[in-house]
């Protein structure tokens, strides 16, 4: 079977299919669910970061109007373990002992007939404590350290020698601070019990992992369970896992046989549902006169908490960015009381891309090279840990569209050399990638009596525009128009799929859309090519093209026929096909998998007097592989970069250094990039479909905030002659 090549509706700047349910208000988000007789819960958490609960003082609020359970470690029902996924183990389970292991943990959950009785009852719920002195600094000698915990350290070569025999060397410390997710819409949960079934509708990146961490918990069958999540509205990593107020909630609804709502509170978001650590990286580059790198030494310690192994690895792109003969990369994690971190958009790459491209920018003065072209001279075509092509790569083009789009060789690039007026004005540039990511997925397709498709998939849209690019593929692929596809995500009980994470949807459920779409016309062209009544007679699947609702021979459209045609000759009112995708390996392939690349470029002013930043603008350069949307894509990017804008200048989760309580877990208080913060954002793509997988695709969803914080960064150091090392970069920095 054979389909007409990048038709020009894959690809288009097609608005959201979904864009009028969330303009109108229509769309379902979790909190918006209810169902009869639900009751309410409310968290009853921790104000001490450790310690144990000596005794629970629950019998005023169990005396409160309305209240109908009070659960604490005392009483609550044992439930087992969750499953170990890609991103670690599953959260401890909520309520299971006495242990305080950080501030604003749940120890008590209370449930009521209105959220305002279950909210007013949860603050009588008081505890006694044994407390015992938290351990809060990651360099706290006395915190245990996770050597190598995902086992992805790499060596090669001498990079000991290579650093000691090196013609210039650099080293230094970058420290990065933690970052909170803060999605707009808070998490919610709605557990409904019928028997031993149960229906959830939550705030989840993954609606597949929450039915499977469910059924393990309460020790039932996978198919009892069902996940609802049609719209997510944000999520940034912090719904890429079942945390413990979504068992909570289910356990509760079980005690009582009778629904249970929870929505978490803004502050609760702070310490509920994780958040980006804090690290602190150390550097060591060697180079050559001439700015060829023959040494990197990149080494990273970063926050976890007590009990959880949360994927963070800062330095492991560093391995594999540029062409350097002698390279270690090593993360280690320091288990403090915190509360459990977790992925949040670009995680590791926002930290570790920092501490790399800065240093680099860094090393670029100290040559008398300029920083794009230190970047040009080490540029790698094949992957440094194997040898072995890249299954796409335009960051040389990236480079060249960038300078060229920005002026950036047309700047003065002496530091503290351009102003305007009291404003110092500052050019900055980064590298970006963000590694290639994908687990199975699969895929439904179906085409209706009337000629229209149906595909599902129990994915989920966090913004990205799953709706549409996924309907846009299997258009192209069955050869219809865009209005007679539906696709359909959000439900468990769909074929399986993986998180809205990591970059990796978009491939991983386009190829299973993709292979699930070609099944349905080779199932069509089996039902028609015996058929004697049938112009596809004696047709070979991959013989035929698929266009206008049609099947036909290839380059012959009059030897053809409608889908509808096939199914009522047949007597069927629908036909099917599942689909599949799984990652590729790069040695069968012959090429190492290539993620997103990009180079960012930046100009910021800086106020002389008062050490106030502006970004002017931003320009990024994208190889994102084939572009499904352009105009999705660009979101993409657009919102990575206020992200990346944010981790630069604003973010800081601010952790009391005395008790563990997080000072600053309110909007009014902890500072985001808003529209005044943002300029006019200017986003191009360049480069070829990914010869790595059937679709092409490569992802763009972490890539846009990828670099944007080190080229502000390198900015700054440009118009200021200051050296900023640490995230996020506050005005008194630039006072000192």
């Amino acid at each position: 079977m054979s389909t007409v090549e990048y038709r020009p509706l894959v690809g288009a700047g097609i608005s959201r299919v979904d864009g009028p349910r969330k303009v109108t208000g229509t769309a379902p988000y979790p909190m918006d669910f209810s169902v009869p007789g639900q009751a309410y819960g409310a968290v009853v958490q921790s104000t001490v970061a450790a310690g144990r609960i000596v005794r629970m003082h629950t019998e005023a609020a169990e005396g409160s109007p309305g209240v109908l359970l009070v659960l604490t470690h005392e009483n609550t029902p044992k439930v087992g373990a969750g499953p170990t996924t890609v991103l670690g183990e599953s959260p401890p389970a909520p309520l299971r002992n006495d242990r305080i292991l950080h501030h604003g943990q749940h120890i008590a959950f209370v449930v009521a007939e209105t959220p305002e009785q279950a909210t007013a009852a949860a603050r009588l719920v008081r505890a006694d404590y044994e407390v015992t002195e938290p351990l809060l600094d990651l360099q706290d000698p006395r915190a245990e350290q996770l050597v190598d915990p995902w086992q992805m350290d790499t060596a090669r070569g001498d990079t000991t020698a290579a650093l000691e025999t090196a013609a210039v060397t650099f080293r230094a410390v970058y420290t990065t601070a933690d970052n909170t997710n803060n999605p707009l819409g808070l998490f919610a949960t709605l557990a409904v019990w019928e028997g031993d079934t149960l229906t959830v509708h939550d705030t989840s990146q993954w609606p597949s992992m929450v039915r499977t961490t469910l059924a393990m918990v309460f020790g039932i069958p996978e198919s009892s369970v069902r996940v609802l999540v049609p719209y997510v509205g944000g999520g940034f990593g912090a719904g890429l896992r079942v945390w413990p107020h979504v068992i909570l909630t289910s356990v509760a609804a079980r005690v009582l046989n009778r629904p249970v709502k929870l929505v978490l509170t803004r502050p609760q978001m702070f310490t509920s549902v994780g958040h980006r650590p804090s690290g602190v990286q150390w550097l060591s580059i060697g180079a050559a006169r001439d700015g060829e790198l023959v040494a990197l030494d990149h080494r990273s310690l970063s926050s976890l908490s007590m009990e959880d192994n949360d994927y963070e690895p800062f330095t492991a792109a560093t391995s594999f960015a540029y062409r350097c003969p002698n390279a270690i990369t090593r993360d280690r994690q320091a288990r403090i009381n915190i509360a459990v971190p977790t992925s949040m958009r670009a995680p590791a790459e926002a930290q570790g891309n920092f501490a790399l491209e800065s240093a680099l920018d860094e090393l670029s003065y100290t040559l008398g090279l300029d920083p794009l072209e230190l970047r040009l001279r080490n540029h790698t075509s094949v992957d440094p840990r194997n040898g072995l092509p890249w299954s796409s790569k335009a960051l040389l083009e990236c480079y060249d569209v960038g300078a060229r789009r920005f002026g950036w060789w047309d700047r003065n690039p002496e530091p503290r050399s351009m102003r305007d007026g009291n404003w110092l004005i500052g050019y900055g540039m980064a590298s970006a990638l963000f590694p290639y990511f994908a687990l199975p997925c699969a895929a439904q397709a179906t085409v209706n009596g009337d000629g229209s498709a149906l595909v599902r998939s129990a994915a989920t849209d966090i913004g990205t525009g799953t709706y549409t690019v996924m309907a846009q593929l299997a258009a192209e692929e069955l050869g219809l128009p865009l209005d007679q596809v539906r696709f359909d995500l959000g439900d468990s009980d769909m074929p399986n799929s993986t998180m809205a994470g990591g970059s990796g949807l978009t491939g991983a459920l386009g190829n299973a859309v993709h292979d699930a779409c070609r099944r349905l016309v080779r199932s069509f062209v089996e039902f028609a090519r015996s058929d004697a009544d049938s112009p596809l007679r004696g047709a070979s699947p991959d013989d035929v093209e698929c266009a206008e609702g049609r099947i036909h021979l290839a380059g012959r459209p009059d030897r053809g026929e409608p889908y509808v045609d096939i199914l009522a000759r047949h007597g069927l009112s629908e036909l099917s096909a599942n689909g599949n995708s799984t990652p590729p390996v790069p040695t069968e392939l012959g090429m190492s998998l290539a993620g997103a690349y990009g180079a960012k470029f930046v100009e910021i002013r800086v106020d002389a007097d008062l050490g106030l930043i502006r970004v002017v603008r931003v320009v990024s350069v994208i190889d994102g592989g084939r572009i499904l949307n352009a105009k999705t894509a660009r979101s993409q990017i657009i919102g990575g970069t206020v992200g990346g804008i944010g981790l630069a200048l604003y973010e800081d989760t601010v952790t009391d250094p005395r008790t563990g309580r997080i000072s600053n877990g309110t909007f009014a208080d902890y500072l985001v990039a808003v529209n005044a913060d943002i300029p006019e954002l200017d986003v191009v793509f360049v480069g070829e479909p990914d010869r790595g997988t059937p679709t092409g695709t490569k992802g763009v969803g972490e890539v846009g905030l990828v670099g944007i914080a080190p080229a502000i960064a390198n900015a700054v150091h440009h118009a200021t002659g200051k050296r900023v090392r640490e995230l996020p970069i506050t005005l008194d920095a630039l006072l000192l």
